[in-house]
């Protein structure tokens, strides 16, 4: 057995907590090895230390067999070891070519800067694994999945040969993560070994080698796809039985409580992203919106949100018209919002997890009084939705950013859930989400319909809609293409409305 990377008794703290405990892990050469664990279980962790964003407190690592002490990112790029992270290190107004060189700029007679050369390695590149792009092309201008490839890219011009993808599907669709599996497959065969972080039971069983359980730090043992399914994989993640069925009776709608009716809403371009949407939804059900990311299903929750005004069309909730509304209003109106980006639309990152926690409520009792902040009544707050969303946390003070991403989704729900609501616009939900916490949410969601709260969910999770819609609108180009009840939905069906195949065209 070859061992190219190997990780004995890796420790490391923080403040309040051990992040990873006497840890032990290896990879093969050639072999993509995935790793699964809960929110902040310490996967993130232990891979920053692989690759010198952290240094362990105690442990020894060693590449090839010898030990090797990484306190930087050069030190790990010097012994070979790359890292694609969850979000993404580029620089939008840069090219490829200018955010591949970068740190690592070659250049001609006269010290100028040899794009040239980088282009065409790029290139090589990208012909060898199967990683299509254009060398000039803006960052800002391409999609999320091609900004991957651009990550992938820079680490192969350095040469590494050990690749960490720290969640990487989280942010593509589905059909971005299937090229995505692709290439790693391409990589592992020609010789590149892969360390795939997930909490996708799925995904891993489809694509790994082995698979490593880590809990609270340790690992807890493991496997491979032949020997374990997904009901194994989850108990040995969350440490006990999860249910990864959606359980849930059938649905009793009452009043209408919201009604889209003609929505046009333009995008950042000025192009109509939303064309001419109409629907409702009423208390007690589940709407889902299915279809392929940048249909317009952002732009929508935008509009009904108050983030984006619509150019043309009404929205009411419960008979007002909040068509024009801000976001304080429409909160005001009793709607909850689940943002798809967490980061940019849900928290202020630099703001501890107490204040996050009342961003839509700091201003009004028993947080502010006479107008000063009660931080004793926010940090009570915090610390009771802290215990009942079972966010992972060592203190209520600390910067929401210090948390992993499913946790910082974690405070998220906890802030939009926490108060009376008549209508929940969900996003991407479970984005970002480990399956013990997948199944909380979905549990949420079940249960807000059925204390007659009116929900419309926004996935691009296929299985997801299917399982907790009780009507599915499905988008395509902007429009709503058919309205399904989920008794006459399939997967098949839906899906090929996503693509645009209309259901005259299926033969239904």
């Amino acid at each position: 057995m070859t061992w190219i990377l190997e990780c004995d008794q890796i420790t490391k703290r923080f403040p309040g907590v051990l992040a990873n405990d006497q840890i032990c892990f290896s990879l093969e050469e050639g072999e993509i090895h995935g790793i699964l664990g809960e929110n902040g279980a310490g996967k993130t962790t232990l891979m920053n230390i692989l690759y010198g964003l952290y240094h362990p407190d105690e442990g020894e690592i060693r590449v090839r067999g010898k030990s090797v002490e990484i306190k930087s990112t050069r030190d790990a790029i010097q012994a070979g070891i790359g890292m694609v992270h969850q979000h993404f290190m580029l620089i939008p107004v840069f090219t490829v070519t200018e955010n591949v060189m970068l740190g690592d700029e070659p250049t001609k007679l006269g010290g100028i800067l040899d794009r040239e050369a980088t282009a065409k390695r790029i290139l090589d590149i990208s012909s060898s694994h199967g990683l299509e792009i254009d060398p000039s092309a803006l960052v800002s201008t391409l999609p999320v999945g091609v900004q991957q490839r651009v990550e992938i890219i820079k680490l192969l011009y350095r040469e590494a040969d050990i690749l960490i993808f720290d969640e990487p599907t989280s942010v593509l669709t589905p059909q971005e993560a299937d090229q995505l599996f692709n290439i790693m497959r391409s990589l592992a065969e020609s010789g590149k070994s892969i360390i795939f972080i997930t909490h996708k039971l799925r995904e891993v069983l489809d694509i790994a080698d082995r698979i490593t359980v880590i809990r609270q730090g340790q690992v807890i043992g493991t496997t491979t796809p032949e020997d374990a399914d997904q009901s194994k994989l989850a108990s040995m993640m969350v440490g006990r039985e999860v249910v990864l069925e959606v359980e849930k009776s059938k649905a009793k709608p009452t009043e209408m409580t919201l009604r889209v009716e003609n929505l046009k809403v333009l995008d950042d371009r000025n192009t109509l992203a939303v064309n001419g949407v109409t629907f409702d939804v009423l208390a007690g059900e589940i709407l889902g919106v299915a279809g392929v990311q940048g249909n317009g299903q952002t732009q929508l929750v935008q509009a009904l949100t108050g983030l984006r005004h619509p150019v043309e069309g009404r929205i009411e909730l419960l008979g007002t018209d909040i068509t024009r509304g801000t976001p304080r209003q429409i909160t005001e109106l009793g709607t909850a919002h689940i943002p798809e980006d967490r980061q940019r639309d849900g928290l202020v990152l630099s703001y501890p997890v107490t204040d996050n926690m009342v961003l839509n409520t700091y201003y009004i009792e028993p947080f502010t009084e006479k107008a000063v902040l009660q931080e004793g009544a926010m940090r009570s707050n915090a610390e009771a939705l802290i215990g009942a969303f079972d966010i992972r946390t060592p203190s209520p003070e600390v910067d929401v950013s210090t948390l992993s991403g499913g946790n910082q989704q974690k405070v998220i729900v906890a802030r939009e859930l926490s108060r009376p609501i008549k209508l929940l616009v969900a996003a991407q939900p479970t984005r970002g989400l480990d399956v013990g916490s997948i199944e909380y949410m979905h549990n949420r969601l079940i249960e807000k319909r059925d204390e007659g709260v009116a929900v419309l969910l926004v996935s691009t999770e296929l299985d997801e809609i299917m399982q907790l819609s009780d009507r599915i609108a499905v988008m395509y180009r902007g429009r709503i293409v058919d309205i399904l009840a989920i008794e006459d939905a399939s997967k098949e069906s839906v899906g090929l409305l996503m693509a645009g195949v209309h259901s005259e065209d299926q033969g239904v």
